[in-house]
């Protein structure tokens, strides 16, 4: 069922599960923050197509995720520090007017029940996300450690190595759109190949 919810446009792609913090300033957005502290705590997070984050007239994708406020402080000023966490995929179904802050009709998107083979491939992956990420380390990105804990799950497995992975946001959305966990697992392993060579390359000096 569609529901109308505040909707937090951005430059980055959150998938359930991850952390993202944010530092709010611009009024329509503290009025965003204040209006979920009152109510359930979250909003949708969608990615910006076109446009700034700041100022308004931007345009966004269809694929978004809601996030619920986990810690917030508010400043003198007005500003506000909040912590969330991604819950569940959403497909955008209409845009409202942004009014006192951007709207959107969304409805739910979850993933299908992993297959059987989905954990084969999360144990495929996974040593190539940890490869991905000594190199970037090694070449002085701020990246998590590569011995962090992936959850055995294949679904939550998935999103969480998605967030781990160093990949641009359109790649992100491609893997928080992916229809299944099989293909996010696919995709993130064909972009996580490609990456360890492009790092193995730039610490060979070439």
């Amino acid at each position: 069922m569609a529901s109308d919810v505040p909707m937090f446009p951005l430059g980055t792609v959150l998938v359930p599960g991850a952390y993202l913090p944010l530092h709010v300033f611009e009024p329509r957005y503290r009025a965003l923050v204040e209006a979920c502290l009152e109510g359930d705590h979250e909003f949708g997070v969608a990615l910006i197509e076109r446009g700034s984050e700041v100022g308004g007239g931007d345009t966004r994708f269809a694929t978004g995720c809601m996030a619920r406020i986990v810690e917030a402080v508010r400043f003198e000023d007005g500003r506000y520090a909040i912590g969330t966490v991604g819950v569940r995929r959403v497909r955008i179904l209409r845009w409202l007017p942004d009014a006192p802050y951007p709207r959107a009709e969304v409805e739910d998107w979850p993933d299908p029940e992993p297959g059987p083979d989905a954990g084969a491939a999360v144990a495929r992956v996974v040593p190539v996300l940890r490869r991905v990420l000594a190199l970037s380390s090694e070449l002085g990105t701020a990246v998590a450690p590569a011995t962090v804990a992936v959850a055995d799950e294949p679904l939550a497995a998935g999103y969480e190595m998605s967030a781990l992975a160093p990949v641009g946001p359109l790649d992100a959305l491609a893997l928080l759109a992916a229809p299944t966990p099989e293909a996010r697992l696919e995709t993130l392993g064909a972009l996580l190949d490609e990456a360890a060579s492009v790092l193995a390359t730039r610490l060979a000096g070439g």
